[in-house]
C-alpha cells in the first residue's frame, strides 16, 4: 500500500474548484480542464439535489454562482440543473458522473462531501458511483461521520477530515467542539489526512494529530504560501500559481 506521505495528496499542489477565472468558473468543466492542462489535482465539492443526485457545487445557494433564487437541494433533477447558468457563461453545473467521465483518470481528484446530516444515504450514492472510477481520488468531509460511512464500507478509498475553528460557521456549540478537536474526529473517522484552513495553523488542536498529513486551504498567493509551508505537507490553492 502506497505510503500516505508519498502520495499525490501531499507530493502535488491541489487546485481549488479547479483553475477557476472568469471565463471558467469555480467546479464548472471548464475549470476542471484548466486544471488538467496545468497537471493539477483538483479539489471540488458534491452535494446533492432532490432526487439524490450528488452534483458539483459548493455554496447551499444558487444567488452567487448562477444569480437564482433558491437552493441547491430543491433542483428537482438533472433537466433542471441544466438550466442553470455559472457566472454568466455557457458552463452548467455538473453531475459528479459527468465529472469523473471529463477527467477519466487524467488528474486525481479530491471530493469534498457536503453533508451536515447524519444519515449516510448520500454516501452510498457517492460510492456507487465513484466505485468503478479508474482514475486516482480521495475524499474529504468536515462531517466525521460521513468519513466513518467510509472506512466501514470502502477503507480503501483514502479519507481526509476537514476541519477549521468554524467561527463564522452558524452551528451548535457542541457540534463546533467536537469539529475543532481534531483528535475527537480521527478516533471516529480514523482519516489518513488532515485538511485545515490555512490562517489557523499551526493551533494547539492540530499538534495531537502530527502523525497526519496536514493540507492547509485556500491558499490565496505565494505570500500566504510561504507564511504556512512549514506548517503543513501540502497546499489547497487558487488564484494563483504556487511556486516551491
Amino acid at each position: 500500500m502506497e505510503d500516505i506521505f508519498e502520495s499525490w495528496i501531499v507530493t502535488r499542489f491541489i487546485a481549488h474548484r479547479g483553475l477557476h477565472d472568469k471565463e471558467a468558473p469555480e467546479n464548472s468543466l471548464l475549470s476542471f480542464k484548466k486544471a488538467i492542462e496545468r497537471d493539477y489535482p483538483i479539489e471540488l465539492d458534491i452535494q446533492p439535489i432532490e432526487d439524490g443526485t450528488p452534483v458539483v457545487y459548493h455554496d447551499s445557494t444558487l444567488m452567487r454562482l448562477t444569480g437564482k433564487d433558491g437552493y441547491v437541494k430543491h433542483i428537482k433533477d438533472e433537466k433542471e440543473l441544466k438550466t442553470y447558468r455559472l457566472l454568466d457563461t455557457t458552463q452548467t453545473i455538473p453531475t459528479l458522473k459527468e465529472t469523473l467521465d471529463f477527467v477519466n483518470g487524467q488528474v486525481p481528484l479530491l471530493i469534498e462531501i457536503k453533508n451536515g446530516n447524519l444519515s449516510t444515504s448520500f454516501e452510498k450514492r457517492v460510492y456507487e458511483i465513484l466505485k468503478d472510477y479508474k482514475g486516482e481520488f480521495a475524499i474529504m468531509s468536515f462531517n466525521p461521520f460521513s468519513l466513518r460511512w467510509f472506512l466501514q464500507n470502502a477503507p480503501e478509498i483514502k479519507r481526509g477530515q476537514l476541519s477549521s475553528s468554524l467561527k463564522n460557521e452558524k452551528i451548535g456549540l457542541l457540534k463546533r467542539l467536537f469539529l475543532r478537536r481534531i483528535a475527537l474526529s480521527k478516533k471516529t473517522a480514523n482519516p489518513d489526512f488532515i485538511a485545515y484552513k490555512w490562517d489557523e495553523v499551526p493551533n494547539r488542536h492540530l499538534k495531537k494529530v502530527k502523525d497526519l498529513p496536514l493540507i492547509v486551504w485556500p491558499v490565496q498567493s505565494q505570500a500566504d504560501y510561504m507564511k504556512v509551508v512549514k506548517y503543513c505537507d501540502n497546499i489547497i490553492f487558487e488564484n494563483f500559481i504556487p511556486r516551491i
